[in-house]
């Protein structure tokens, strides 16, 4: 193992982050403005790097297949609008997804590492993202164990993302860091370090169940981690940004962002993802506007 996680309680060293300056910087982004052709150009993007999920108790092969559906046909020709990255929902529904999407572009993310606590043996761990794999998963969305990370194990957590990691070869795996449960940006920062140097492919703010989720500053300071780690290893590492965002306003400042602290190599569905639930038809709805001059009624797209 890599000296930066020692197995004692000390920290390693990923120096600290002035919150003052990227809560300042962030704010900065919510204040662009952004020409007509650009925000229909950027819509039509974030609307290709969303990851439409469903992660409910009641989810069913037929909720799947409606998501599904919306994946791959969201609107009429006329408003431009390719399919989405992915379709996010548990393992048992991965197959029913896979089905649903045969064909199409759309891939299949599952979450897994007993999502979304993380409170389990390594073992439960791995058998949970083996089912998801086995099942055909393109993706994994795992979750660390933060409660490992907040009493400063850091050797357990890097541990455990490389295991999965390990397990799931070529497919992509998005580590979950629950942002909103790690209180301060320096254990933001550092948990970002630790996933990356494990193998991680993606670092993910949220699993969507905790508040807060994503927001602008966590994601930046998230962003910033790449850029560095990006200069150090030459290693490219996606981000994406996951509740809480349900606005098109909102999705276009998070692509600013990226494109001003990471550049061009990063706007792609490749590397940068949204996760959402809502999202999909609010950027529809604006789209819309675009092309036909008025909004269309709250109800004109199916909802995910």
């Amino acid at each position: 193992m890599s000296a930066l996680f020692p197995t004692t309680r000390q920290s390693p060293s990923f120096g600290r982050v002035d919150q003052i300056m990227v809560e300042e910087r962030a704010a900065t982004f919510t204040k662009r403005s952004i020409k007509a052709e650009s925000k229909m150009e950027g819509l039509r993007l974030a609307f290709s790097m969303l990851d439409l999920t469903t992660l409910e108790g009641r989810d069913t092969p037929g909720k799947v297949m409606t998501l599904c559906h919306k994946a791959m046909h969201p609107a009429p020709e006329r408003y431009g609008v390719g399919p989405v990255a992915a379709v996010c929902v548990y393992p048992n529904l991965v197959p029913s997804a896979k089905a649903f999407l045969r064909g199409s572009s759309v891939k299949v993310a599952a979450v897994a590492t007993y999502f979304p606590s993380g409170q389990s043996s390594l073992k439960t761990k791995l058998e949970d993202t083996r089912v998801a794999l086995n099942a055909g998963a393109d993706e994994i969305d795992m979750v660390i164990d933060r409660a490992a990370f907040l009493r400063g194990e850091y050797a357990k957590v890097h541990d455990e993302i490389a295991a999965v990691k390990q397990l799931c070869g070529d497919v992509h795996l998005k580590v979950i860091l629950e942002t909103g449960e790690l209180v301060t940006y320096d254990n933001v920062r550092a948990a970002s370090m630790i996933a990356m140097q494990a193998g991680g492919d993606f670092i993910k703010t949220s699993t969507g169940k905790v508040s807060p989720a994503a927001t602008l500053p966590v994601t930046l300071v998230m962003l910033d981690a790449i850029r560095e780690f990006f200069f150090a290893t030459g290693i490219r590492i996606g981000m994406k940004p996951a509740g809480g965002i349900r606005t098109a306003k909102q999705a276009l400042q998070y692509l600013v962002m990226v494109n001003e602290t990471l550049g061009d190599d990063w706007l792609t569905p490749d590397m940068f993802r949204l996760g959402a639930s809502t999202l999909a038809n609010d950027i529809l709805l604006q789209i819309a506007k675009g092309v036909d001059g008025c909004y269309q009624s709250g109800d004109y797209f199916s909802l995910p």
